[in-house]
């Protein structure tokens, strides 16, 4: 199923799993505590997706990847054919990562420094930023290969050792930050175990904390709340007490670790939890001062904003999103600024104003192509304004149903 019928929506992915399992409605819905005239209405459209725990738990009994029952895409290609993510799943079960005594490289040869290296990985960071997604996908093999050398390089115990971690470590974040953003769950987590292992090497409090992000990202894409946020306060509490007290960069890492556990929160249907924490990431963005994006986490108010509408999205909360929701973006790195796009589209949606929700959507694919015709949750706002609409919108001439033809919600 996975990379097949994208056009496909969450009711229709939970039937096809449900019937593969061998349940029938009556058993699906008792495991899950919910009548089974719910999970039919859920199934044949009639009434809106499960909350992402309600999905989570479905995943977990149907023991499929939360990706597929969202629908989210195997394949992200750029221009150039090749450019796909079955070769970076190569590049990061290559057998030579498995062992570096019997896969080692002789002492002799010539192994990259970590300087250039350095660069070429920032330059990956900025296409994601920019929702330049096909560009890092492209790139990623070739980094994840060198960082596999930079690694190899570390091992000999030179001088630049540290550095040769620490460029390895944010190789593999942004492996599996991307690998998360297009439901890659598996080898999300592989990248992010990765990149925790060479942020340890690395003995930088810094690189450690980013790192952690990678792992929130990969948890969350498994559906795995409660671990996530474990994960999250587990690092912020271990940077709040090595981290200096006024560096701009650390007040920004851990900020971002507090809105990531915020998001955890949110989609286990903890409002308290998430607050707190939104709270706290609040504090620490007006001790920043203003929107920066140190370590690529475009951290400051806006960003706790944003999060703060995801979180009340993910508690159902349509109306505050709805109420709130129209705030200036575009001098937010384009990957937040469509994120947000999304989202408010998607609570307008709900909202029933349709015209405005395919506005929003225009305005991010008009930002980011990729990052919108790759998201599951752009597909099932596109199937509900068609529904919304059948005559006006679902009409093959539309502009709605056009849109959702590029998006693969439709056939």
């Amino acid at each position: 199923m996975r990379g097949l019928g994208d056009h496909l929506s969450i009711g229709e992915r939970i039937a096809f799993y449900r019937k593969r399992r061998g349940y029938t409605q009556e058993v699906l819905a008792g495991l899950v505590g919910y009548s089974t005239d719910w999970l039919a209405k859920i199934e044949t459209g009639r009434r809106k997706p499960p909350r992402i725990d309600m999905l989570a738990e479905l995943s977990r009994i149907l023991r499929v990847p939360l990706g597929d029952l969202l629908g989210q895409a195997v394949l992200v290609e750029d221009e150039r054919q090749q450019d796909d993510v079955p070769a970076v799943r190569d590049a990061l079960m290559s057998p030579r990562r498995l062992s570096r005594l019997l896969f080692g490289r002789e002492a002799e040869v010539q192994l990259p420094t970590p300087a250039p290296v350095a660069v070429r990985v920032e330059q990956a960071w900025n296409d994601y930023q920019g929702g330049r997604l096909g560009s890092v996908i492209a790139a990623l093999p070739a980094l994840l290969q060198t960082a596999q050398e930079l690694e190899e390089r570390a091992a000999r115990r030179g001088e630049d050792r540290s550095d040769c971690w620490a460029v390895s470590a944010r190789t593999h974040h942004l492996a599996a930050t991307t690998l998360a953003k297009i439901g890659e769950s598996d080898i999300s987590w592989l990248a992010a175990e990765r990149a925790m292992r060479a942020a340890d090497e690395s003995d930088d409090p810094l690189v450690l904390a980013s790192a952690a992000r990678s792992g929130t990202h990969a948890l969350l894409a498994n559906g795995r709340y409660d671990d996530a946020l474990e994960l999250g306060n587990t690092a912020a509490a271990w940077l709040s007490s090595r981290a200096a007290e006024n560096d701009p960069a650390a007040l920004s890492l851990l900020g971002m670790i507090h809105l990531r556990a915020a998001v955890a929160a949110a989609r286990h249907q903890d409002r308290p939890t998430a607050t707190g924490l939104l709270d706290r990431a609040e504090e620490l963005a007006d001790d920043l001062g203003s929107d920066e994006n140190y370590w690529q986490t475009g951290f400051g108010p806006t960003n706790v904003l944003l999060h703060r509408l995801s979180v009340e999205l993910d508690l159902d909360n349509v109306s505050y999103v709805v109420e709130h929701g129209r705030i200036n973006v575009d001098h937010m790195p384009q990957e937040r600024s469509v994120s947000h796009r999304i989202d408010f589209a998607r609570a307008l949606s709900l909202a029933g104003q349709g015209d405005e929700a395919f506005t929003e959507l225009r305005t991010a694919e008009r930002t980011s192509p990729q990052l919108v015709r790759n998201n599951p949750r752009v597909r099932e706002t596109l199937r509900d304004l068609i529904k919304q609409s059948p005559v006006t919108r679902g009409s093959r001439s539309s502009e709605v149903f056009v849109m959702a033809q590029r998006c693969r919600a439709v056939q």
